[in-house]
């Protein structure tokens, strides 16, 4: 019986376009990604580096405006569909379910959805679960099994009674691997307030 839900953040409760941020730094002068590049992202999801030695990073390797690359950075966050907060608060109310976020994100995002969502919404959000964790709080990141484990012993979770919702398959092959039950969900077709229709809960 599934006693605790795990859910992502982006693509599954905020909306994203994970290509904005590549058009948007491509038009800023950075034509390919390379292994540098994605280990200062590693390192600033997880904690490791602060904002302005991120931000620092991308303005002197390539001349990059500091605000420019800010908004470009933030390009990928859209919209959040309130009817996904209706949902969590209908499961909140329903009192089966420990509720718990999990989300491989960093300072400058969660600041742009503090500042766009307005503080009371964000609140509003953040309040129906348990625990919050994200990324660059805990040092920890998705696909890696230690943050799975962390939020399992963390909170006394079975792993076989968790179930945890995320957009990116080698997160869930992560978390399945552990032995928890996964919705790798597709965020073109499908919401996650369709939750309990879709999935198995048995």
């Amino acid at each position: 019986m599934i006693k605790n839900i795990v859910f992502d953040y982006g693509d599954v409760f905020i909306n994203l376009d994970k290509q904005a941020t590549y058009k948007a730094l491509e038009k800023l002068g950075v034509k390919e990604i390379n292994e540098k590049m994605m280990q200062v992202y590693y390192n600033y999801e997880m904690g490791l580096m602060s904002t302005d030695d991120f931000v620092n990073f991308f303005h002197e390797e390539f001349g990059i405006d500091k605000q420019n690359l800010i908004d470009a950075w933030n390009a990928i966050l859209l919209d959040f569909p309130l009817h996904r907060l209706d949902f969590l608060k209908e499961i909140v109310a329903s009192n089966k379910y420990r509720l718990f976020l999990l989300s491989n994100t960093n300072d400058l995002h969660i600041s742009w959805i503090q500042e766009h969502w307005g503080e009371e919404l964000y609140n509003e959000f953040k309040d129906c679960f348990e625990k919050f964790y994200l990324s660059h709080e805990i040092n920890l990141r998705k696909p890696n099994a230690n943050i799975y484990e962390f939020v399992l012993q963390e909170n006394g979770l079975k792993a076989e009674e968790t179930y945890f919702i995320d957009d990116t398959e080698e997160n869930t092959i992560s978390a399945n691997k552990l032995g928890i039950k996964t919705w790798n969900i597709n965020p073109a077709t499908e919401d996650v307030a369709q939750l309990f229709q879709q999935q198995n809960f048995n």
